[in-house]
């Protein structure tokens, strides 16, 4: 007996392999899938000036990061004795004006290189729900109180445009759309459905009219496939750890061969290895641990010669000088 529906993925044409360079921006989720490909070994930027929701943003930050154009002191904001700006994560607050304008400019040029040299995109959308504040949508709202804002849910012909114009910003990359499974409650269940089918819709318009993009069905993957809570996480509202494993191994499916799995599991290997904590690094033997950690390193480097990850590996077991 079967007690699931499984999706059908049709497998991606273009593939993704440790010589790709992949830029990631959206929600949360997007962490976690821009994080995994890291450790396989694929080079990817994610969110440099922090988590984005809705599409307007993304459009936005898309935009910025092309050109370079940094936040200017004028766009800035104080709340409290905190300097922050709409266009940035709170993670970015600082209490002295100058070193926010510094952090800023920093990201903005990391993630306008790591854009300029992506060859691969994933755009992950979190909800159709906005933000303005005086005629603009804001990527985060920092707190502030809510009679500052208009919240707006977009309709499907604005996310269309919006996303046929970041696809043109972005070509000829190919652009991977996903969908967050993550449940937006805040919104209230009828909400959350409504912002998801907005964007589920307008995705559907822009991957039918555009070849250079791809849907992945993250979305579909959680509510229709796994179909349960305990795929959840405690808070109800995030992928549990299974969850994410299962939609990982999918996208690989999709977007890999074998080949590329293969080499992934060697990067791996060597991520986890460079994460470990010994109790004794004075001793012979852990000596002789990264030595040999060293020389795969190594191999991996002379595989993959322009591969950052792999030279970052090597960094990390590298005698000390």
């Amino acid at each position: 007996m079967k007690f699931r529906t499984e999706i059908t993925i049709t497998p991606s044409v273009s593939k993704i392999d440790q010589n790709c360079r992949l830029f990631s921006l959206g929600s949360c989720f997007a962490h976690e899938m821009a994080e995994r490909l890291e450790h396989i070994g694929i080079p990817t930027l994610c969110n440099p000036l922090g988590e984005l929701y809705n599409p307007l943003s993304i459009e936005q930050c898309v935009a910025r990061l092309l050109e370079g154009r940094t936040v200017t002191r004028e766009e800035l904001q104080r709340r409290g004795d905190m300097w922050f700006s709409y266009h940035t994560h709170g993670s970015f607050d600082r209490t002295d004006s100058e070193a926010l304008l510094e952090s800023i400019a920093k990201a903005v040029g990391e993630g306008q290189r790591a854009l300029r040299g992506a060859d691969v995109v994933i755009l992950t959308l979190g909800s159709a729900w906005v933000y303005e504040r005086e005629g603009e949508v804001v990527a985060n709202c920092h707190k502030m109180p809510a009679g500052e804002f208009v919240r707006r849910r977009l309709g499907v012909e604005e996310v269309v445009a919006s996303l046929e114009r970041v696809v043109d910003m972005l070509s000829p990359r190919k652009v991977i759309f996903t969908l967050s499974p993550v449940r937006h409650l805040a919104d209230g269940l009828e909400g959350n459905a409504l912002s998801k089918a907005t964007l589920r819709v307008a995705l559907g318009e822009v991957c039918e009219r555009r070849k250079e993009a791809f849907y992945f069905p993250a979305y579909e993957i959680l509510v229709d496939d796994l179909r349960d809570y305990r795929y959840y996480a405690d808070d109800m509202t995030h992928p549990s750890r299974v969850s994410v494993d299962y939609v990982w191994e999918r996208f690989c499916d999709c977007f890999m061969e074998e080949k590329t799995i293969r080499s992934g599991e060697a990067f791996l290997r060597l991520a986890e290895a460079a994460a470990h904590r010994p109790l004794h690094p004075e001793s012979e033997e852990y000596r002789r641990f990264r030595k040999t950690m060293l020389q795969r390193a190594e191999a991996l480097c002379s595989e993959f010669p322009d591969n950052p990850v792999a030279a970052r590996l090597v960094e990390c077991f590298a005698p000390e000088k």
